[in-house]
């Protein structure tokens, strides 16, 4: 299929974002306006704008969405917190589905507070970030797996954003690993497309993308040399994709590993979210020429437009259009 074709056929597609959905708060300061306060005499930091933006797995959604995608939808699990309305008010924006998250009363939603000085546009104070450092309670985790067994047969592509990289707080728990490897194997003809920052080789029978270091960690947790076949042998699936920067995407199948070059991009704006980006362009791309190939071209070009975007960027068809023209030429 070419680049036109992928695109033409994502309005039939449709798509659920499994993992830890979060908010990114971009609070912008003005360093003209900081005084101390009277009670502490600790300086205020005067935020006088800010933007709202899904994070993490909404990331991944974002992007889906922007590139036409029929039907987008998010499960993952918030508080009962004035972020997770500011969350559901972003996805609402970008024509995400979040009925299916799960409101943990007991939790606070996950959020990263960004602090970027008005006059230069740098991030230059410490992030203020929002964790709920334990286990999910039981009766939360039944929940996200019934609402994964009821929504994931609805939708053509499944990615799970496993982004938790500390033992607990995490979404994507064992017993959702369970649901993920037990849906992938009754329903064959759909994509489930995992990327893992920290627990790559427990999952099974799916595909799962990694970077070099995140496949290199999961190499060690089994007590093997650094051997990607070895890994996606493990792991139990037909292909695995490594991913290496601007090094591009080691393909990996069953005693073969084909690389795929990155599109050049000397001088990147903000890499933040390339992997989310990648991830969302080749889930669709694989389910809609079956080859991991094709599919991580497709997500090395939507992560090329991404990458000079300011934040967590979105590539819609039109940059894509765009972007494959250049690529073309070159």
């Amino acid at each position: 299929m070419t680049t036109e074709d992928v695109l033409a056929s994502l309005p039939t597609l449709s798509a659920l974002v499994v993992g830890d959905v979060c908010l990114d708060r971009w609070c912008y300061y003005d360093p003209q306006l900081t005084e101390a306060s009277r009670e502490t005499f600790i300086p205020r930091v005067a935020v006088v704008e800010y933007e709202r933006t899904p994070g993490a797995a909404g990331t991944v959604a974002s992007n889906l969405a922007a590139l036409g995608v029929g039907r987008v939808a998010v499960l993952g699990v918030v508080g009962e917190d004035g972020h997770a309305f500011e969350l559901e008010c972003a996805l609402d924006a970008r024509r995400i589905e979040h009925s299916a998250l799960v409101h943990d009363p007991a939790g606070l939603t996950f959020t990263y507070t960004k602090l970027i000085n008005r006059s230069n546009g740098v991030e230059d104070l410490p992030r203020v970030d929002y964790l709920t450092p334990r286990d999910l309670p039981e009766d939360v985790t039944s929940q996200v797996v019934e609402r994964f067994e009821r929504f994931a047969p609805q939708f053509d592509v499944v990615l799970v954003s496993d982004q938790m990289e500390v033992g607990a707080g995490g979404v994507v728990t064992a017993r959702l690993r369970d649901a993920i490897f037990h849906f992938a194997a009754s329903y064959q003809e759909k994509v489930v497309f995992v990327d893992s920052r920290a627990h790559g080789e427990l999952f099974r029978n799916v595909l799962v993308k990694l970077n070099q270091d995140e496949a290199a960690q999961a190499c060690a947790r089994l007590h093997m040399e650094i051997d990607y076949d070895k890994l996606r042998g493990h792991i139990g699936y037909s292909s695995m994709m490594v991913t290496h920067g601007p090094g591009g995407v080691s393909v990996v199948g069953a005693n073969s590993i084909t690389p795929v070059p990155a599109k050049s991009v000397p001088n990147p704006v903000d890499i933040c979210g390339a992997g989310d980006s990648f991830s969302a362009g080749a889930s669709l791309a694989l389910r809609l020429t079956g080859d991991p190939v094709q599919a991580a071209r497709f997500g090395n070009l939507i992560a090329s437009i991404t990458i000079m975007q300011r934040g967590t960027g979105a590539a819609t068809p039109e940059d894509v259009r765009k972007a494959s023209k250049q690529e073309t030429r070159q």
